[in-house]
């Protein structure tokens, strides 16, 4: 009999394919989602979608929603897949170990961040102090509610939070770019919460992912992105697998053994125009271009899973794996949109990139006999995003 897992939430950038990965590897996948959406991963096959509270709503009734359907399935394991669910799957947690480097809910055991793991991803101002302490090159950061910005302007202006918790529901600010101290503050009290500045650096962003292990990290990859969604920043629409770059390996090495993490992780990077990587954050969870991974042969939700349940477990890596593009055809068409939009010289060189394909491009989300999901995610990216340039 197969293992059940239960992910969540279903409509997190990464759920599709985290989905087909643990089903991939012979699991059972249930998938939590906020009671009155339609994901499109419940489009999918053999794959459960049981709807919650939005914590966005309640975030106490939202727990124990969550709480209930582990109690009442009784999954494995519980794999987080964005913030929200890690923050729940903190709070409902006894933060009691079931072996090494696993944390239980009652039995059922998280392959996420638990406790301290858990702090450490939500709170960027933790991260930049580890990532320093590791060797990254961090810009400087300072509390922008009550501390002077560093040196001369544009700043950029974010929650210190990833997710918090304001009146019994979650929020998550966002943050945005500040060309004079008055803007600094003002961004800083639209934020409502802890906030940083920090100098705006610009550059192509880059990611470095794993799974972390008792023994370190393990199973290294990169990408570098080729176009964002929106051009003036954002998630990748089109992303490149790379090489690990040299100078970026025994910073992710030292920082994952100093902050004692178990499972998956993506630390974001920006690349300057003088070639020098910065440290953005830490994504202790399944991250958006989960698609590229999987395709090159690193099926990192499946080992997170594994290696919850087994302190033993190491992934076998694949030994050549394929340089790939991998591409988000909702995202896609967003860039495209905004750049033809905005009128000028790049709408060409766009339109050519964004239309042309290549033989080792591959798609987010595509699966043979699952075209209904494809679909799905498709419109709801496009849908949402017309429907924010409306409310507007």
């Amino acid at each position: 009999m197969s293992q059940r897992v239960l992910i969540g939430f279903a409509d997190a950038l990464a759920a599709i394919e985290s989905a087909w990965s643990l089903a991939d590897d012979g699991f059972e996948v249930y998938a939590f989602a906020r009671r009155g959406s339609r994901p499109a991963l419940a489009r999918g096959q053999a794959v459960r979608v049981i709807g919650i509270t939005p914590p966005e709503r309640d975030a106490a009734r939202s727990a124990a929603d969550l709480a209930g359907i582990v109690r009442q399935i009784a999954p494995a394991a519980v794999l987080p897949l964005d913030d929200h669910s890690i923050w729940l799957s903190d709070r409902i947690a006894r933060q009691r170990p079931a072996g090494a480097g696993r944390v239980a809910i009652g039995r059922v055991v998280v392959a996420g961040p638990v406790g301290w793991p858990a702090s450490l991803a939500l709170d960027k101002r933790q991260q930049f102090l580890r990532a320093d302490a590791a060797g990254f090159s961090v810009p400087a950061s300072r509390d922008a509610a009550s501390a002077p910005p560093p040196g001369a302007g544009p700043w950029m202006v974010k929650p210190a939070l990833a997710v918090e918790l304001r009146g019994g529901a979650l929020h998550r600010p966002a943050g945005r770019v500040a060309s004079t101290r008055a803007q600094v503050r003002d961004a800083a009290a639209a934020i409502g919460g802890p906030a940083v500045v920090q100098p705006l650096v610009a550059g192509t962003g880059e990611g470095v992912f794993g799974l972390a292990v008792p023994g370190g990290a393990v199973a290294l990859t990169a990408h570098r992105r080729i176009r964002m969604m929106n051009p003036g920043g954002s998630g990748s629409s089109a992303c490149r697998s790379v090489p690990v770059p040299d100078e970026i390996l025994r910073p992710v090495r030292d920082f994952i053994k100093a902050s004692e993490w178990c499972g998956l992780f993506m630390i974001e990077l920006l690349r300057d125009q003088d070639g020098k990587p910065w440290f953005m954050e830490l994504n202790g969870r399944a991250w958006g271009s989960m698609a590229l991974a999987c395709r090159r042969g690193f099926g990192y939700p499946a080992w997170a899973v594994r290696a919850a349940l087994d302190a033993g477990f190491v992934p076998a890596e694949p030994a050549s794996p394929p340089h790939l593009t991998a591409r988000h055809l909702g995202r896609e068409i967003v860039h495209l949109g905004a750049v033809l939009a905005r009128g000028g010289a790049p709408r060409l060189a766009t339109a050519r990139g964004v239309l042309r394909l290549r033989r080792d491009d591959c798609w987010y989300n595509w699966r043979r006999g699952q075209a209904g999901v494809f679909a799905a995610d498709t419109w709801a990216t496009v849908g949402g995003q017309l429907r924010r340039r409306r409310s507007a």
